[in-house]
This record gives structure tokens, C-alpha cells and sequence, in this order.
């Protein structure tokens, strides 16, 4: 019988995903409608504060966890005793068996990314990007990728009540999702699932990542340090994002919509069945 994977003591602590406002309609009439929640979430790393998340607060104890592992700030689950959400005190503490070594100067050099509400890296992690070997062993047909692509659009729940939110997923090379999470903010979004695949003890090495939002450089990064060899978008890219793909050897697909997309790196794991076309002399 398989171990279960270890879990700290969380909370469940997840706000409703939308509220409802009233609005008039360009006939003068009075609509009700749906809007995408944000709650402030300041997160607390053994009494210390650290950063304050703008989320929807629909999966915050996943959140937590995703942001801590993905800015190098605790390295282990097993190292996490508790996680617990107050929204009362809209605070998230995150309680560890031993003090993080080195956080004062892990949490002085910082870079502020694109991400919506502006996200934020600690320590060195764009040198550490240099380190990181993903697998090439694996493949995508193109044929998984536009299933994928069709699939996301039936999970996008809450975007179609309310708009307002980036959705991210996480899916294998034959198209299945496996968790998927929208929030208002992408980077929140892809912390959520780093953080469901820690506690999940879920293995990045063999799965594609799909995000509703453009792939930045902070996009990049992230998707790499989970060991994530396929990153996919139905929107565009930045300069930064496509030169960090390029250093970790990330297959990037953009402008994925239907059965279209742009492979811009790591086109050799990718399995095509769409003619190609000759050139003509």
C-alpha cells in the first residue's frame, strides 16, 4: 500500500469565488451581477511578515504553500508544521519546525515581476534558473494539446460568472487536467497548484502547465522550478520569458486557441501530425 504523502495542519479556509453587485445596463435597467472576489492576505513565515497576496481566497492554504516553495523559502513540506488562514485578520501563519536560515537576506534582494498585482521574487532566483534540467525524454502531440486547450475552456467557471480572473492548469502529455485554479492574479494561480502538488506529492517532470495569462519571465521560472517541461498559453509572451525558456530548455507554446499555436522553444518535444508544407522551388 502506497505511503501518503506527509500534510501539515491546514485550515479550510476558502472565501465564495464571487459575490453579487448590482449594475445598470446601457438601457438604464438595474442587472445583477456576478464580480470576481479579492481579499488582501498578508502571509506570516514563523511570526514574520512577509508579503501581502491580493486573491480571490478561494484555495489560500494551497497558496501559501505554492508561494513559499516556489520563491526557495522552505524547501521541504516536511518542514511545514501548520498553515492556518484568519480572514478575520486577512493573515495567513505558516509555522516551521525549525527557522528559515538566512531569511533576512533572502528577503532583501527582491524583484518585482509583471505579474497582475505585481509579483514578487525573493533571493536569487533568477541565478538559480542556471541549475535547473528538465527532461527530454518526454512528448506532446499536438493532437493532446488541442484537447487540452478545449478542456480548460469547460473549467473556466468562475471567469465566465464574473471575468476578472487568470486560470491556470495542470494537465498530462495526454490532455487530462489534473487540478485547475482560477484567481485574480496568474502568479497567485500557479502558486495555488505548486502548492496542491506538494501536499499531493504530485510529480512535475511529465506534465504540461496551462495559463490563461501572457509568459513572463516570473511565468517561467516558476514552471521550471516545479520541473514542469511544458508551458503553454493562449496568449502571448515577453522578451524576458522567451530567453529564460530558452536557458531551462522549456517547450513554450503561445497563442494556443483551438488548433493553433506557436511553439517558440523546445520545439523537440513536440510530436506533430499536421502536414507540413514544402517548400517551392
Amino acid at each position: 500500500m502506497a505511503k501518503k504523502p506527509y500534510r501539515p495542519q491546514l485550515t479550510d479556509a476558502a472565501k465564495p469565488a464571487t459575490f453579487e453587485v448590482e449594475a445598470v445596463n446601457e438601457r438604464g435597467e438595474m442587472v445583477p451581477t456576478a464580480v470576481a472576489g479579492e481579499h488582501p492576505l498578508t502571509l506570516y513565515l514563523d511570526k514574520r511578515e512577509l508579503v501581502t497576496l491580493m486573491t480571490l481566497g478561494h484555495a489560500p492554504e494551497a497558496l501559501a504553500l505554492g508561494y513559499l516553495r516556489n520563491q526557495r523559502l522552505v524547501g521541504a513540506l516536511k518542514d511545514v508544521v501548520a498553515v492556518q488562514v484568519d480572514w478575520e485578520t486577512e493573515s495567513c501563519a505558516v509555522t516551521t519546525r525549525k527557522s528559515v536560515k538566512d531569511l533576512k537576506r533572502k528577503m532583501g534582494k527582491r524583484t518585482v515581476t509583471s505579474g497582475c498585482g505585481q509579483g514578487t521574487m525573493f533571493g536569487n532566483l533568477m541565478e538559480e534558473i542556471e541549475r535547473i534540467k528538465l527532461r527530454n525524454d518526454v512528448s506532446l502531440g499536438d493532437e493532446q494539446l488541442f484537447t487540452l486547450v478545449d478542456k480548460v475552456r469547460k473549467y473556466e467557471t468562475i471567469y465566465k460568472q464574473a471575468g476578472a480572473v487568470h486560470g491556470c492548469a495542470l494537465a498530462t502529455c495526454e490532455g487530462e487536467i489534473l487540478m485547475f485554479v482560477e484567481d485574480v492574479g496568474r502568479h497567485n494561480a500557479v502558486d495555488a497548484i505548486a502548492g496542491y502538488m506538494w501536499l499531493q506529492g504530485i510529480d512535475g517532470s511529465d506534465k504540461v502547465f496551462y495559463t490563461t495569462g501572457r509568459l513572463t519571465s516570473e511565468m517561467v521560472i516558476k514552471c521550471a522550478q516545479m520541473r514542469i517541461p511544458f508551458l503553454v498559453s493562449r496568449s502571448g509572451l515577453t522578451q524576458m520569458g522567451h530567453e529564460i525558456a530558452q536557458k531551462t530548455g522549456i517547450t513554450m507554446l503561445g497563442r494556443a486557441s483551438g488548433r493553433h499555436y506557436l511553439a517558440f522553444t523546445g520545439r523537440q518535444r513536440l510530436l506533430s501530425t499536421a502536414p507540413r508544407q514544402t517548400a517551392i522551388a
